[in-house]
């Protein structure tokens, strides 16, 4: 397995606009330590973080029905779409950059945000049915599989990794995902289970797995159980008076763990913080982990803090050069 590169910059997934030629290019030159394959939601249905990931559901056919992605007798037209989207963005990887010898990410929703949010043809998310739940999992994890495949083939230089983006896994912990009547909430779920779950993930995916949580109490320790070589947070939403949220931090940089450090505000446009601001919020982390400075080195990639659609694609790019500057403070 490739080994997770740590002491550089990187980004989460998404950019804005359509040209996805043009969103490779920038990532590629902007992040060429990390960079990873573009994710446009602005091109429509199916190229959203739920969609793209629908389209590599295996045996599990799905559809677009009045806003939400739903479970179907037969694919809707919505999946050829984000088919033909993930087809196109593959094309163009073979296009651009098959020659590229460095660390390149891949992302699809997770298996416990995919379940909160996909729904099941008779109503309800997935996740309300543990049998379903399985169902969807077996099915995601061989889809990723093969994507991820797909990818190392196509790319036979690069050291491939998968994000697997879980903004819902704490909310499923906790019993926050509401029904579809709004007035009560799912059961949560139990923690062996949401490891279980991510495990066969991890198994499965052939590739070193990265865990994305842009939410709140992310649970690390679950994470690290569930053998990812990476997780992705927002430094932002830290307590870092917090021994219960730093404690899981440490021990799974001790163990090995990369951390990708969401320390830049994705939304930041008009007016991005400079590179030491940001190297300084990852100072301040590192100081109270008590880790060393060559350990920061291996294990820390720096990032925005989630994706970076909501601008145009030069703020993107500026946000990108911010943090290859910011983790340079580090590394010179």
């Amino acid at each position: 397995m490739p080994r997770f590169p740590g002491g550089v910059a990187t980004g989460i997934g998404s950019l804005p606009g359509t040209d996805v030629a043009e969103a490779v290019r920038t990532v590629f030159g902007e992040l060429p330590d990390f960079a990873y394959l573009p994710e446009l939601p602005e091109r429509g249905p199916g190229a959203d973080m739920v969609g793209r990931t629908c389209a590599m559901l295996v045996d599990l056919p799905v559809t677009l029905y009045a806003g939400r992605w739903q479970t179907s007798a037969r694919h809707g037209i919505d999946v050829s779409r984000a088919t033909d989207f993930l087809e196109r963005d593959l094309d163009t990887l073979t296009d651009l950059v098959s020659e590229h010898d460095g660390a390149v990410k891949i992302a699809a929703c997770g298996p416990w945000t995919l379940a909160a949010s996909l729904q099941r043809a008779r109503g309800g998310p997935m996740l309300a049915d543990p049998g379903a739940t399985r169902e969807l999992t077996q099915s995601l994890a061989e889809g990723l599989a093969r994507y991820a495949a797909q990818v190392a083939a196509r790319m036979p230089h690069a050291s491939v990794f998968l994000q697997l983006d879980e903004p819902s896994l704490p909310a499923v912990l906790a019993g926050g995902i509401a029904t579809p009547s709004g007035f009560s909430r799912y059961a949560p779920v139990e923690v062996p289970d949401a490891i279980e779950t991510l495990t066969t993930m991890v198994n499965r995916a052939g590739v070193p797995v990265v865990a994305h949580c842009c939410a709140g109490n992310v649970p690390v320790r679950l994470l690290q159980d569930a053998g990812v070589a990476a997780i992705s947070l927002d430094l932002s939403l830290l307590d870092l008076n917090s021994a219960r949220s730093l404690d899981p931090i440490g021990e799974a940089v001790e163990a090995g763990v990369g951390l990708i450090a969401g320390a830049l505000d994705a939304t930041a446009w008009h007016e991005p913080p400079s590179p030491k601001s940001v190297a300084d919020s990852v100072q301040v982390l590192w100081s109270r982990l008590g880790f060393s400075a060559a350990v920061l080195r291996e294990q820390v990639c720096i990032s925005p803090s989630c994706g970076t659609a909501e601008g145009n694609l030069e703020q993107a790019r500026v946000l990108a050069a911010t943090c290859v500057e910011a983790m340079r403070r580090f590394t010179i």
